[in-house]
């Protein structure tokens, strides 16, 4: 079994994250699913799609849960779902790297998985300025 990836996020976000790593890594080696939040939504009524995302990805080990923004309606909605009992683990400021870097290690668990997330995207941020 391996760790499902639940990408949650505004509108656009995590459906293009997910487009990109499947176009630079052809095939994801884990089960990985956007749920996208509409600006205006009521995240009581989304609750029952966004348990089914989940249920999707969940192949027995627990979901790694990639937010967006901390705090925004999306990481709200991502805390509702860990109250259902699916062992889930959150991080938040999802981005390419982040995802890529969570592809590149299937074979964690799901508490390693989260620190590896999180590595990863903290390790892609660089000042890039001309020398």
């Amino acid at each position: 079994m391996s760790t499902g990836i639940l990408l949650i996020t505004h509108p656009g976000i995590g459906s293009a994250l997910l487009d990109n790593a499947r176009q630079i890594l052809r095939n994801l080696p884990l089960p990985a699913e956007a749920f996208e939040v509409p600006f205006d939504a009521d995240l009581d009524a989304l609750l029952p799609a966004a348990s089914g995302a989940l249920r999707r990805v969940d192949t027995g080990d627990g979901v790694l849960i990639l937010v967006d923004m901390h705090g925004a309606s999306p990481s709200q909605l991502a805390q509702k779902l860990t109250r259902l009992g699916t062992p889930c683990k959150r991080v938040a400021g999802v981005s390419l790297p982040m995802l890529l870097r969570v592809m590149n290690y299937p074979e964690q668990d799901l508490a390693a998985l989260q620190s590896t997330a999180s590595l990863g995207g903290r390790n892609a941020v660089l000042l890039d300025d001309p020398v």
